[in-house]
């Protein structure tokens, strides 16, 4: 076994010393207490085999492999107790939570079983901390930190609020008389009258069922039901059938062969009748043919030689990288400008509120611009070719004609740069996920850069991309209203967002970053969709060199689509769309992920441990896209991650 690694498999052993000596040998301090809080999480979850990594994917459960968050070499508070916390409900559900009998219990349809899981997550937590009060409070850390990184606290009113994410609070709550932490308490609410008015009665009896899953998978049904979601429940499965199949089968044989007998002689009797009318209206076939003469004079051309009408062609694909990437409708995506979703004074107040809540980070970021410019502009002097038959005369060579007249004369011509005539584009993402400092920080990251470039005679462009409602929005509602049929595709409303246009001067459009301030506009991410709609608007640039840069904090997600579809829908799509670019080379991509490890799909990518490494990332990212060196430019290109 290594000395240290990040995959803790080590089972408990009276070794002590040893382990103790191997803890000690190992470089990364924070070994220790992954090694720890791996024991500890199998004897809580009581699986000595189970395996417990760590890892910037999202946490969860694959088999006996169980993923916690990734701990930093710092070992910050919040990182100990996310970790422990996560830990604590993933053993506690491992522990407490039979996978047949929530199968056999589960509902049908997506906001029904997005219910019953947030119910029996909770009471898997509630269970767990009546024999070990201590996860309490790690479990607490884990949902706080996950409601504020989702902007729960942000929220006002129920249209925003998850109803699963709620109801799954509330029992938690109801089931250990704990308050829930920040947002999580807000979102749980928000919804707590309406909740607790619908299904008040089955509420009463949760502290009761906490111990037997099958009695609480029928209480959550009830809930469910009470909520309005009953159509979603699909059969019971405590329900027996009311009829002996075989003694059914036994009697409907004489009357199976009875009805056989009484179609046939039906059609016997029918037979001849029909037979009789083709006889004796002979216009349907005077009619038939005399159409068939006048498609065989007016349309001959169209036809193919079967005489068989063309098929209409077949709907355009959406998606260029994956024809197999479905979407269910796209009557209500928008793309549009951003002063189109807000009213010019309510866009001047936002970007007022960016400014004075980013005043002590614009310095640092205006000086690496700065830098960014200054590294620009020294590419952007103008060089010389020497040696040439004609053009300006070399004033520098003329000694050489005075020491030796027969010395014929040297000209020089002057050439510019050609990183000049180059578009940047910079992909924001919108989703809520971005809420608070790290979309304040990307968007004055965009600003800055923007002014920078345009000085360079760089042409930016600004997007950014979300969508247009939480779960799915006027999409969902016509697929449920069409009967739910299956593989639907992508299931939301998107929004694609234009920030500045290419060509539009920075002084214009400078109020329209402070909209990604406004409350209520980040929501969901479908990163590959966006990423191919940013890349088809930079192909049709007119500048020779396109450069897209991607800033994102997370993998595509999207609750309605996924729901529905395979948990990889969205991810395959986006690894699909980010191979195509990459092999077309009509753009230059690069990456930079927000406490994301986005050189799982880029080649060229950057991820950075906190949102206040973007605006270095950012500025050398793009002064190594210009850098004249070539051996120097794959060099910064090949920088994978900012410490």
């Amino acid at each position: 076994m290594p000395e240290a690694t990040v995959t803790a498999t080590a089972s408990i052993r009276p070794g002590v010393r040893r382990g103790t000596e191997m803890t000690q040998r190992s470089d990364n301090p924070a070994d220790p207490f992954k090694k720890a809080l791996a024991e500890a999480t199998r004897t809580m979850a009581d699986a000595p085999d189970l395996t417990v990594t760590y890892s910037v994917d999202p946490p969860g459960m694959t088999g006996d492999t169980m993923r916690l968050p990734q701990v930093s070499r710092r070992l910050t508070r919040d990182e100990v107790l996310i970790a422990r916390g996560t830990a604590d409900s993933l053993a506690l559900r491992h522990r407490y939570h039979d996978n047949a009998i929530a199968a056999r219990y589960a509902p049908q349809g997506p906001m029904a079983r997005d219910l019953f899981e947030a119910m029996e997550i909770a009471r898997a937590e509630a269970l767990g901390a009546r024999d070990m009060p201590g996860t309490l409070g790690n479990i607490d850390a884990k949902i706080g930190a996950e409601a504020e990184r989702r902007g729960y606290s942000q929220i006002r009113s129920t249209e925003e609020a998850p109803l699963a994410q709620a109801a799954g609070y509330l029992v938690r709550h109801l089931a250990t008389g704990r308050p829930m932490p920040g947002g999580a308490g807000h979102v749980m609410e928000l919804w707590r009258p309406y909740i607790e008015g619908q299904a008040g009665e089955a509420l009463d009896h949760i502290r009761e069922n906490l111990g037997n899953q099958a009695a609480f998978a029928r209480l959550a049904r009830q809930i469910i039901k009470d909520l309005g979601y009953g159509d979603q429940l699909g059969d019971d499965p405590d329900e027996a059938p009311e009829d002996d199949g075989e003694g059914q089968d036994a009697e409907d044989q004489p009357d199976t062969a009875d009805s056989e007998e009484q179609s046939e002689g039906l059609e016997e009797e029918a037979t001849p009748e029909e037979s009789q009318d083709k006889e004796e209206d002979p216009s349907q076939s005077k009619v038939t043919s005399d159409d068939m003469a006048d498609m065989e004079e007016g349309e001959e051309a169209e036809l193919p030689e079967s005489d068989a009408p063309l098929d209409p062609p077949p709907p355009a694909p959406h998606s260029d990288a994956d024809p197999n990437y479905a979407v269910y409708t796209t009557d209500y995506d928008e793309e549009i400008r951003a002063e189109e979703l807000a009213e010019p004074a309510e866009l001047e107040r936002l970007r007022a509120y960016l400014d004075q809540q980013l005043e002590p980070l614009k310095g640092a970021v205006s000086r690496l611009a700065n830098k960014l410019q200054r590294r620009l502009q020294a590419q952007q002097n103008r060089s010389w070719e020497f040696d040439k038959e004609e053009g300006i005369l070399d004033a520098g060579r003329l000694a050489r004609v005075v020491a030796n007249p027969t010395t014929p004369l040297s000209f020089k011509w002057e050439k510019d740069t050609e990183f000049r005539d180059t578009c940047v584009t910079l992909l924001l993402d919108n989703s809520g996920s971005m809420r608070g400092r790290p979309i304040s920080i990307a968007a004055i990251c965009a600003d800055v850069l923007a002014r920078t470039l345009e000085r360079c005679q760089v042409k930016v462009e600004i997007l950014g991309f979300t969508t247009r409602a939480w779960k799915g929005g006027q999409s969902r509602e016509r697929w449920l209203a069409s009967g739910r049929p299956s593989h639907p595709g992508r299931l939301n409303d998107l929004r694609h967002i234009v920030y500045k246009s290419a060509d539009a001067p920075w002084r214009r459009v400078r109020p329209n970053l402070g909209l990604m301030m406004k409350e209520g506009l980040l929501k969901e991410n479908i990163d590959g969709e966006a990423l191919e709609w940013a890349h088809r608007r930079t192909i049709h640039r007119p500048e020779q060199r396109k450069i897209l840069m991607v800033i994102s904090d997370g993998a595509p997600v999207d609750d309605s689509t996924l729901s529905v579809n395979p948990a990889n829908y969205l991810e395959k799509h986006l690894r699909d769309v980010i191979a195509m670019v990459e092999k077309r080379k009509l753009v230059e991509l690069i990456a930079i992920g927000i406490g994301h490890d986005v050189t799982r799909y880029y080649q060229r990518a950057v991820t950075i441990t906190d949102v206040e490494q973007l605006a270095g990332a950012m500025t050398e990212q793009l002064a190594s896209l210009f850098d004249a060196n070539p051996r120097a430019r794959a060099r910064a290109l090949g920088q994978r991650r900012v410490a």
